[in-house]
């Protein structure tokens, strides 16, 4: 297990993450410890106790025991991973899968040649296996992927950058989020960004606004305006918000962080409001992109959002109303 300056972190993919909440389980967000991977936007902590998931499932597990087992007999799981790295395609990606559940820097370095195979899969599945090395090394291995000819490898290059959270990515994945052919590469930025932080991109993913909404791009949307939250929070804060609505408890049941707001980060307030609120109003928009604007104007924190957050404290949508209500104490909450 390594850490960061926010704790352990500890791998989950969305195939555990589905198959826990379909055995009852739950999937949270605390306060110290952040459970990532490498691939997708799936964040926990933990405060004190490490109450990760109501129930761990098999693979998280083996994972754990594993990673406690590897600094006792690295040189023999290191010659071990090596001769599959040297198979076919399947042995590769296998022990690309084992090298990201080690969680170690020595392990990550394996995988750094399988960003250059010849096979996407394996290219793809080297980029969350790469995520442990140090920061600026993981991004620079992880950026000339953004330039893959295969969209799964670029997807996947994306979203470990987001894991990585080097403002350094920060750039290139602005001109994916605008540019790239393909629509999940796009939203994959858009995700990366938020976990990234990087005040830069704001103006960015507003853009993605800036056209009349489509089916097709209702998770690019999402992601964006969940980004532009996200962006909030981490610099007024620390923290990502994992959950929306965080619970349907009273507002005691309710953590808004501990804000610093006195220094905002570099960005047209007015135009973020401005848009964020016309998301909100617009039925056009799909039911999870307004309830991110939501959660995105209770980040900015700013008492010009309060009106039109207030206006859907009794609407129709339980999951709309208790974010509204969850942003409206963030900005009442704020120092």
């Amino acid at each position: 297990m390594t850490a960061n300056s926010d704790g352990h972190q500890l791998a989950i993919t969305p195939i555990e993450r589905s198959a826990i909440l379909k055995q009852g389980g739950e999937v949270r967000y605390f306060s110290r410890l952040r459970i990532r991977r490498g691939s997708s936007p799936f964040f926990l902590r933990a405060d004190g106790v490490v109450r990760i998931l109501t129930l761990l499932n098999a693979s998280l597990i083996l994972a754990l025991t594993i990673s406690g087992q590897t600094a006792d007999n690295w040189p023999q799981t290191e010659a071990r991973l090596n001769t599959l790295l040297s198979g076919d395609s399947e042995q590769k990606r296998t022990a690309l899968f084992e090298i990201r559940n080690l969680r170690s820097e020595n392990a990550s370095r394996l995988a750094v040649p399988a960003l250059r195979d010849n096979n996407e899969m394996v290219r793809a599945t080297a980029a969350s296996s790469v995520v442990f090395l140090p920061e600026v090394e993981a991004r620079n291995a992880l950026l000339p992927l953004l330039d893959d000819k295969g969209p799964f490898a670029r997807r996947e290059a994306a979203y470990a950058l987001g894991n990585v959270g080097n403002w350094g990515a920060s750039s290139r994945l602005r001109i994916l989020l605008a540019k790239d052919r393909d629509l999940e590469v796009r939203a994959a930025a858009a995700v990366a960004l938020g976990e990234i932080g990087d005040p830069s991109a704001i103006a960015d993913l507003l853009g993605i606004f800036e056209k009349r909404p489509k089916e097709e791009e209702e998770f690019i949307r999402r992601s964006a305006a969940r980004a532009v939250g996200q962006t909030f929070e981490l610099h007024y804060t620390g923290q990502i918000e994992a959950t929306t609505p965080q619970n349907f408890l009273s507002p005691k049941f309710k953590e808004t962080g501990t804000a610093n707001t006195d220094a905002a980060p570099p960005a047209d307030m007015a135009r973020v409001i401005t848009t964020l609120s016309q998301v909100l109003r617009n039925a056009s928009e799909a039911d999870d992109t307004r309830r991110e604007a939501a959660f995105a104007l209770g980040a900015l924190r700013q008492p010009a959002a309060t009106a039109i957050l207030r206006s859907y404290l009794n609407g129709p949508d339980p999951y709309l109303a208790e974010i509204s209500k969850e942003a409206l104490l963030k900005i009442e909450n704020k120092e």
